[in-house]
């Protein structure tokens, strides 16, 4: 009768197994907090972009409103320079 021995192989986790975890858990870990801090970028950016384009919005509507007055007081002074010029030339 020949007994052939068995290899011990080590049944349960390695070394090797626990560091490949690690490193895998740590480039996941590395990753995700890279899209957080970009997706946080990203928000924050777009409210200032936001708040950029309501204020330009505004101050364009502003601006047809001053033109709106300027074009009312130049009529108006044409018009009262125009009743002036018709007193002056009735008074001589």
């Amino acid at each position: 009768m020949t007994t052939k021995k068995k290899k011990s192989t080590q049944n349960g986790i390695t070394f090797g197994m626990i560091s490949v975890i690690l490193m895998s858990m740590t480039i996941v870990l590395i990753l995700t907090m890279i899209k957080i801090y970009l997706s946080n970028q990203i928000y924050y950016d777009s409210k200032k972009v936001n708040k950029m384009q309501r204020e330009a919005e505004a101050l364009k509507a502003e601006k047809v409103i001053l033109q709106q007055n300027v074009e009312a007081l130049k009529f108006k002074n044409r018009v009262t320079d125009t009743i002036f010029a018709i007193d002056e030339e009735q008074g001589n």
